[in-house]
Parts: C-alpha cells; structure tokens; sequence
C-alpha cells in the first residue's frame, strides 16, 4: 500500500515555490491559484489519487496485558505477543486475521524503530461492510473498530486535498496574529471571528481543552495562557512580518514582600493541566504529553480580565487591582476580575500560602518571563504574539520533528496515541514562512475515504518543505482544521459531519487600515 510517490505527487506544490503574484500566466504555472487580497493568494491542490490497494478492514483492539480480557480490550496496537494471541482466538472463531507490524518514522529526537503490531481482520470496498464486518468481531467476544487503510499514515500516494495561502508582506498591507471570542473561556468559530474582525481569511490556531485554549499564548505582549514547558510554538512579530519557530518555557511569579511562589498556571481550571508540562510536582509528569491531562491538588492560577468568569470552588484568592493592590481576600474562589487587573486563585496548600501572605490594602508583585529553547528572555512587547502549538516540523529549511520533547510520543506501554495521532493520516493545519519570507497558512483535510486522507505528522513536515518553507509548525488538526476567506466562507472539507467547529482561537489575515 505505501506507493512512495510523494516527490512525484508534490511536484505540483513545488510550483508554489516560485509562482509569482497571481496572475492569469501565474494561474496557469501554479493551477488553482487565485487572488484574495492584494499579496494574498490561495492555491488549492489536489494530490494522489484513490487505487485498489485503499480498503475499508476491521481493527481488532488488544488487551493492555497478555491474559487481559479480550471482551474489553481497548489499545490500537502492543507488542507481538499479545497481537498473535488476538489472532490466534480470531481464528479459532473462524476468522482470517492478518498482524501487521506498525512503524514509527524518524524523528528529530526519536530513531526510527517498530511502534507495535497491530491485528486486522476482512478487506471491505465500503464503511457499511466493514461495520457487518465489525459486528461480527464483537459478536465472537473481541472489540474494535474500523479503518481505512488509506488513511495509515503510510501511504504516499494517498488522495489529498490541500489549502495554501500565501501572504507576501511586499505586497500586502495589512497583519496576520491571533484572536478569540469576547473571553478565553468560550469558543467561537473561525466565519464569526473572520466576520467581526473584517478579515480577509484565516485558519484555526491552538488546541482548547475545557472551552479555552491550551498551551503559552501571548497575544500583543500579554501572557495569558499558560504554557506547556519546553513545547514548541511560533512567535509572530511586526505584524506578521517576522515569524520564528521555537521550543518556549514561561515562568510566572508571585512576591508578597520577601517571599516569593511559583504560580502553577494563567488562565486555566486549577488542578488540571492538560498536555502536562507544567511545574510544581504535576502527576503523573511534569512532561509534556499530548492530549492527557496531568494534575495537582495544590496550585496557584491568575487569572486576567481576557479569561471572562473565573471558576468557582473551595479554596482562596486574592484579587488585585491593576498595580498589584490587593482589594480583596476571598476563603473560596470565584470573584470577577476587575478592570485591568487579575484575581489568583489557590487550591490546597496553595491557599493556605495565599491566606498567610495576602491582605487588603498590601501590594502583590506578579512577574513573568518567557525564555526560547536557548535559555535567552524573550521579550514581550506590543508587537508580540506566541503560539504554542507544535510539534515543529521545519527548521532552517530542513524536516525537524521533536516528536518526543513536544509529547506527541507518549510515555508508557501503550501507544495508541502515538499511532493514531502521530502515525495515521488525519486533517492537518500548519504555518510557516518560506524563503522569500511569505508566510503560509495550510489545511489539509482528513478522514474522507477516496477524497482526502489527511498526513501523518512526518507527511506533514515533508509536506511543508515540499511547499518551500524554512520554518513551520503544527497546529490543532482533526476535526478543528479549517479555512475561510470573507468572500468564500470555508474554502476546506472539515471532517466533523456537523462542519466547522467552534475554536479557542485563530490566526487571521487582516487587511490595513
């Protein structure tokens, strides 16, 4: 099934390398390419192509153990052992079951190397057969699911429908950096913030867990997500003009007179830190860790005016005006945040430090500070937006994946995520900026059999390089992967049946003033 086509099939990307600004001799040179502002254009490719090798099949789950029951088994994949007992009880039920071995590619800090193995069952022209097909594996005492074998993440040739659009700040007047809804804590969908912004286009940015986005998030020199330490992100500055990949930590501190505390998050749920990453004694990781949420019974979180309502619940805060003056302290949480200031909330141990050193009337000093994968400050001034997103897929004009370092291997025996995250196709939204500094917003949609299949992470990177850029990073796919411009509403296929979803944030093209 792995055709190994793709120089041949981004043969056609390549031509977004060179295509000049758009016109009918530039339409003709790079097909699909049309105009949406001056010095923005979008080209639309359509790359691969469907072949009998693409099959609907059942994939049986695997118990997490060797004699684990079979009836509740719930992992994608494992190792060997377990893999053959699967298939050796499917054939003593009368099935033809087939172990495959699953790769992981290399990446920048993680050789290549066998993933696990994998059990499948039945070769299926359509979804409604391999769900009988499925059926039929649940009624013999197994579990699983189906797949589209097109959509493995191996196969090079596979359809793909890709939405590229290009800014040439030579030409282009306007900015590209981020926005939300009226709060953090809500979510909005790309058409409504492209429509209330007066946008011409954008795409969606972060990932969002508990209605607001995740990972450090600075937005016209203010921290106000928390960061997943050591996990790569973008920094856009001068209006987009400049845009840098990078590995970013981020340190907030609070000092009431000679004594000083970490505070644990910015605008999150205290005692949930999703993606991991964070400080303070986190369990099970300090680690960051893709999609699994890490915890802590004792924490501090600030929350600013840009987050909306604070939670509420058992604990303290401190509510400080926009100097740092404390107006009030509170034995449970849920204040509102004054105007240009900030409400710390505390649960645990946290509170009872808080209870101790805050008091109405006394000053609170909150401090923050962002270093790059070097250790060196960045600064955060009005010109300032930091996306963290990642993982990052090119630097320097070359595929650099930090695959483990940005959690998208997970720790531990199972590695169901890793394979379907990592591995498997799904829809994919990246950014990057290519050589002539043009900064590139694409999607790629995902999970349509026989229309487009989606990438792979490594797909993704060779993908980006294919596209010429020398710097790109991932950001929120699957069913968050979207496209729009004012004029055409959304360009791409998002893989949800309901269409777009409502998002934590976006990044967006505006025009200038």
């Amino acid at each position: 099934m792995y055709r190994k086509a793709l120089p041949a099939l981004l043969a056609a990307a390549s031509l977004l390398v060179t295509a000049p600004a758009t016109t009918a001799t530039a339409a003709t040179a790079a097909p699909g390419t049309v105009d949406v502002a001056p010095g923005v254009t979008l080209t639309q490719l359509t790359l691969g192509a469907k072949n009998d090798d693409d099959f609907w099949t059942v994939h049986v789950y695997l118990p997490a153990v060797i004699d684990g029951p079979l009836n509740r088994a719930a992992t994608a994949l494992g190792p060997r052992e377990i893999a053959d007992r699967v298939a050796a009880t499917l054939r003593e039920k009368g099935f033809e079951p087939r172990v495959e071995q699953v790769d992981l590619p290399a990446f920048a800090d993680r050789p290549a190397g066998v993933l696990g193995w994998i059990v499948r069952v039945g070769r299926y022209a359509t979804a409604a057969e391999a769900a009988t097909g499925l059926a039929q594996v649940k009624a013999a005492g197994l579990t699983g699911g189906t797949r589209y074998t097109a959509q493995d993440g191996t196969d090079a040739g596979a359809p793909q429908r890709v939405h590229v659009l290009r800014v040439d700040f030579r030409r282009f007047r306007g900015t590209v950096d981020t926005d939300f809804g009226p709060t953090l804590s809500g979510m909005e969908t790309l058409t409504d913030l492209i429509s209330s912004s007066g946008a011409v286009a954008g795409v969606n940015a972060q990932w969002f867990l508990n209605s607001s986005p995740t990972g450090l998030y600075v937005k016209d020199g203010r921290l106000i997500g928390s960061a997943t330490q050591g996990r790569g992100g973008i920094r856009i500055t001068q209006g987009g003009r400049r845009l840098e990949t990078d590995a970013y930590t981020a340190h907030v501190t609070l000092r009431a007179g000679g004594d000083t505390v970490e505070i644990d998050g910015v605008n999150r749920l205290p005692g949930e830190i999703w993606n991991c990453g964070g400080v303070g004694g986190d369990v099970p990781t300090e680690k960051p860790q893709h999609d699994f949420k890490c915890t802590d019974p004792s924490e501090l979180v600030r929350f600013t005016p840009e987050w909306g309502t604070p939670p509420v619940g058992a604990g303290a805060e401190a509510v400080l005006d926009a100097r740092g003056k404390v107006l009030a302290v509170n034995t449970a949480r849920g204040a509102a945040v004054p105007a240009g200031g900030s409400t710390i909330q505390a649960i645990g141990d946290s509170a009872d430090w808080l209870l101790a050193h805050a008091a109405p009337g006394r000053r609170l000093t909150v401090t923050e500070r962002v270093e790059d994968s070097r250790g060196r400050r960045v600064p955060l001034t009005p010109d300032t937006t930091i996306l963290q997103v990642g993982p990052t897929l090119v630097r320097d004009g070359r595929v650099s994946v930090n695959a483990a370092a940005d959690g998208i291997i997970r720790d531990g025996a199972d590695q169901t995520f890793t394979y379907n995250w990592t591995v498997r196709a799904n829809p994919r939204s990246m950014v990057g900026v290519d050589d002539r500094g043009r900064l590139m917003l694409v999607v790629v949609d995902g999970r349509q059999d026989g229309y487009s299949e989606g990438l792979g992470i490594a797909q993704g990177a060779e993908l980006m390089k294919r596209l010429g850029a020398v710097e790109a990073m991932n950001l929120d796919g699957g069913g968050s992967s979207v496209m729009a411009t004012s004029r055409d509403g959304i360009l791409n296929h998002p893989s949800d049946a309901t269409g777009q979803r409502a998002l934590g944030n976006v990044l967006l093209v505006r025009p200038g003033r």
